[in-house]
């Protein structure tokens, strides 16, 4: 050490606090002993005036540090104006050689409650609040290179939850009022109705009173670890920040990198004792075909597909009723041209309506439900003349035979036709309608032709026309009626198919769906956050744009779990969580109001985020992305452990699932890379200074992961560096996203500067320990645990990866 330390320091004015030119400023310097336990001796403090900065040469002071009664002199301060994101002239740009031998190159902090994050957008202050900053200085090449580090809260930590289950409410009240519309049923499946009806209703219970105590809470934004545990929190995720670095260096532009951090999303009030639900889910399935004595066993695609169809059923056909109404309307103006154009977007909604119900799927549910009625065969006599009657079913063709289900039962009596003949008759009734608006609208051009020539007969022809509503009403009204029809057996039909598989799962199906509807919400949020910052920042940059609305965004989450433990089971959670979050599409809209939040529509399976954005940015976004195109997210996790208990699992355990989670997903990444490839240019993509090829990339990620090496973190690394050449959204998780994590993101966040920015190589450790030592993540420490040490010890710190441990004195005792 010397004796003659050199401090860097630095005090940014949030724009909430002004300052003026006679503003006076007391600077206070304390000798600190223990930083954690506020140990800390009086050195000395001087004041000066705003005015005198700004009016003083090269804007720098040189103040004498006094004791309080200020007659001792105990050292010197210099004050200098610095703005970041503007260089400083002079010799204050230059690594000197006396700079380079000081022990501390850094440190400035912003330990004001103002908001620091990026001109106080109102976009990111709808998002984001509580930032926390701190400013850098390092050596690079033959300049400095300034450095902000910003963590924040988000909103959406409680938002997103919240939203998601008042989605599941509504999905579930209705899924209930579904079943009990299912009509008459034989003793044994009523009773299993009835049963499931129960526990849908204790899920909606569970969840009302989950979200009424959600919305009790008031102040905060984030979910601190000790929480962990927490019944009323299991739905938000732990810990959630997001993670930015703004770097200013003379020779580039100025950059920003985003990283999420957030606990790993997994059930931890449910616990782990049975595994997680990768595990969980695979013998739940296998349970399943062995109920096949008391219900009819769907597979999993089989039940997606049901709920697929209800979910069509309650959208197409109030558009198609809809667009039935505008069709009798333009009849009733007997206007040509809005005829055609309602006429045009009947059909095409009617032919997607006829497509969606001509599935194997309905056919065999609906015998299935037909064997579930009492009294089937005595009901069943009466219906072939009934069925006679119809003109139009007379003149269907038969289909072909059809393959059942091996599982379903046969009904020797059961007419399979009726349901063919009920989705034909909807594509008559269509056509009956196209054939007479065709009819009508050729008539309309003679007329108008008749009018210009005068001619007799052609005027007699026109007024034989008479009121198109008149005539296309019967036709519309038989359209309605044969599509209620084929509304009413599909629905019946679909429910049928979940009711199999409440009743094939009780009661262990429903835990394990609330499980998994617990580690989606706290995945989600963090999603939906990482995607709005990631737009935020990329509204002008049109090549992420267009990469946006043709190809989709990466989402790579980087796992820092052991195979060993509890630690198993929540990355058997979080891998079903984050793979789950490919259901979930994305839309911009027009922001209507001040009101900035996320809106979340659809259902489990098919969830939409809709985020808002001010008008004059809409404007300014390309059309498919304005005309509500649905854009698509690509999860992706790989997973590495890289403490002791990791250690100890790769000696003695087994960490193959590890192992094949990272196989499965650099499959998916490689898929999501071919697609782009396909679409678009590579040259679309952000330029960097590492000049390595992404399918060289790709080669080392694939040799690392078939490597099998021991706590091989260049896996991590590679797969960050690809994600964001990619363009995509960085996730950082472990546990509690508070200590492994802070040691990634730092590492993460000195290697760019070392790769993107010239960071002097020997400053490398220099800036990581600074980082870690006064940085942000130190501080979110300090908000988890109440202790501003990182929850480690110097016997797991052995088995800790080198660049993984963090400086003396930041470690220690802490509840974690």
């Amino acid at each position: 050490g010397t004796r003659d330390p050199l401090f860097l320091a630095g005090v940014t004015f949030p724009q909430e606090y002004p300052i003026y030119e006679e503003t006076r400023i007391k600077l206070t310097v304390y000798d600190v002993k223990d930083k954690s336990q506020e140990t800390r001796s009086f050195l000395g403090c001087t004041t000066f005036k705003v005015g005198d900065l700004l009016k003083s040469e090269e804007q720098k002071l040189t103040l004498s540090l006094r004791t309080l009664d200020g007659g001792k002199e105990v050292g010197i301060i210099e004050v200098s104006r610095m703005t970041m994101g503007e260089t400083e002239d002079g010799v204050t740009d230059n690594v000197t050689k006396e700079a380079q031998e000081q022990k501390c190159v850094l440190d400035c902090e912003c330990p004001s409650p103002g908001n620091a994050l990026e001109n106080n957008s109102p976009l990111f202050n709808a998002v984001f609040k509580n930032p926390i900053s701190k400013v850098y200085r390092f050596p690079a090449a033959d300049k400095w290179l300034y450095v902000r580090e910003q963590m924040a809260e988000s909103i959406l930590s409680f938002h997103i939850p919240k939203e998601l289950i008042s989605l599941f409410i509504k999905e579930d009240t209705s899924r209930i009022q579904e079943l009990k519309e299912l009509g008459e049923l034989s003793p044994h499946w009523d009773h299993l109705r009835q049963s499931a009806i129960s526990q849908y209703e204790q899920i909606v219970i569970a969840y009302q009173e989950t979200l009424a105590e959600l919305n009790k809470l008031t102040g905060s934004y984030f979910k601190p670890s000790c929480s962990r545990g927490e019944k009323t929190l299991e739905f938000i995720p732990v810990n959630l920040h997001l993670q930015r670095m703004h770097v200013h260096s003379p020779k580039r532009k100025d950059a920003v990198y985003d990283v999420i951090t957030v606990g790993a999303p997994a059930a931890h009030f449910q616990g782990f004792k049975s595994g997680g639900l990768r595990r969980l889910l695979s013998r739940y399935e296998a349970e399943k075909r062995n109920t096949g004595y008391q219900c009819i066993y769907y597979s999993t695609e089989h039940t997606e597909k049901a709920k697929e169809v209800l979910s069509s059923i309650n959208q197409l056909q109030p558009l198609i009723s809809s667009h039935a109404d505008l069709l009798l309307h333009s009849a009733q103006q007997q206007s040509s041209d809005s005829l055609k154009e309602s006429l045009k977007m009947l059909s095409e909604k009617t032919e997607e309506f006829v497509h969606a119900f001509k599935d194997q799927l309905v056919r065999s549910a609906l015998l299935a439900l037909y064997t579930a009625r009492p009294s089937c065969a005595n009901r069943r006599t009466s219906e072939p003349s009934n069925s006679e009657e119809k003109p139009e079913v007379q003149q269907t063709n038969c289909p072909p035979p059809v393959t059942r289900q091996d599982s379903i039962p046969h009904h020797s009596e059961y007419n399979e036709e009726e349901w063919d003949r009920a989705w034909a008759n909807v594509a008559m009734s269509l056509n009956c309608i196209i054939q007479l608006s065709d009819r009508l609208l050729e008539q309309d051009g003679h007329s108008k032709q008749s009018e210009t020539e005068g001619s007799v007969a052609d005027v007699i022809t026109s007024h034989n026309t008479g009121d198109w509503h008149e005539q296309l009403y019967p036709l519309v009204v038989t359209l309605k009626e044969c599509i209620e029809e084929v509304v009413e057996r599909a629905k019946k039909s679909m429910t049928f198919v979940l009711l199999q598989e409440a009743a094939c799962g009780l009661p262990q199906g429903v835990v394990l769906n609330q499980r998994r509807d617990m580690v989606f919400s706290q995945a989600l949020a963090g999603l939906v956050c990482g995607f709005i910052i990631k737009l935020y920042t990329s509204l002008q940059d049109q090549l992420f744009l267009l990469q946006l609305h043709t190809v989709g965004i990466v989402a790579q989450y980087e796992g820092l779990l052991s195979m060993y433990s509890d630690e198993i089971g929540m990355l058997e959670d979080m891998a079903v969580g984050i793979s789950d979050l490919k259901k979930v599409t994305f839309r911009v809209v027009e922001a209507t109001s001040d009101d900035l939040h996320p809106v979340l529509t659809g259902r489990r399976e098919c969830c939409t985020v809709e985020v808002k954005v001010p008008t004059q940015m809409f404007e300014q976004l390309p059309e498919e992305i304005k005309g509500g195109k649905l854009m698509k997210v690509y999860p992706i996790l790989f997973n590495v452990g890289i403490n002791e208990q990791q250690t100890l699992a790769e000696r003695f355990g087994n960490i193959s699932l590890q192992e094949s989670i990272n196989l499965e997903n650099l499959e998916l990444l490689q898929q999501y890379y071919k697609s782009f490839t396909e679409k678009l240019s590579p040259d679309s993509l952000p330029q960097f200074q590492t000049a390595t090829d992404l399918k060289e990339m790709f080669e080392n990620l694939q040799q690392n992961i078939d490597a099998k090496k021991k706590k091989n973190v260049e896996i991590l690394w590679l797969a960050a560096a690809i994600c964001r050449r990619l363009n995509g959204i960085r996730f950082t998780c472990c546990k509690s996203a508070k200590d492994r994590t802070s040691m990634s993101v730092t590492l993460e966040q000195c290697t760019i500067l070392r790769d993107e920015h010239e960071l002097h190589k020997d400053f490398f450790i220099r800036a990581l320990d600074c980082m870690r030592r006064e940085g942000c993540r130190i501080e979110n420490a300090q908000k988890n645990a109440k202790c501003r040490k990182y929850a480690f010890n110097m016997i797991q710190l052995m088995a800790f990866p080198k660049y993984y441990r963090p400086p003396e004195g930041t470690y220690g005792k802490s509840d974690t």
